[in-house]
């Protein structure tokens, strides 16, 4: 079953502070890591409930990407019913708890 996989505005934001922050534009490797980063994101289509639950809701989804220091969440909902994955945010793990009503 395939999923459409939609990006809230929020997460098209963290995706270009992701790609700014780590230098994509000016590291190869950078860039490199940065698209192994968006195929993750939009590979949500095939297997969406791959992720773990998320500790801050349980309605949540988060699945986990990058080593060491650069370890960013994922952080998606899933409809069933309509077979959409919403991602709503991508922040890195060292941030403090998501809360979808204030971070916005």
């Amino acid at each position: 079953m395939t999923y459409l996989v939609e990006l809230t505005e929020r997460a098209g934001r963290d995706l270009r502070h992701v790609y700014r922050r780590v230098n994509a534009e000016n590291s190869r490797q950078a860039r490199g890591w940065f698209n192994e980063l968006e195929v993750v994101v939009f590979s949500f289509d095939q297997n969406p409930s791959r992720g773990a639950i998320a500790p801050e809701d349980a309605t949540l989804r988060q699945l986990r990407f990058g080593k060491k220091r650069n370890v960013y969440r994922i952080i998606y909902s899933i409809d069933e019913q309509r077979q959409i994955v919403t991602v709503l945010h991508v922040r890195h793990s060292a941030q403090g708890a998501f809360t979808p009503e204030t971070d916005g």
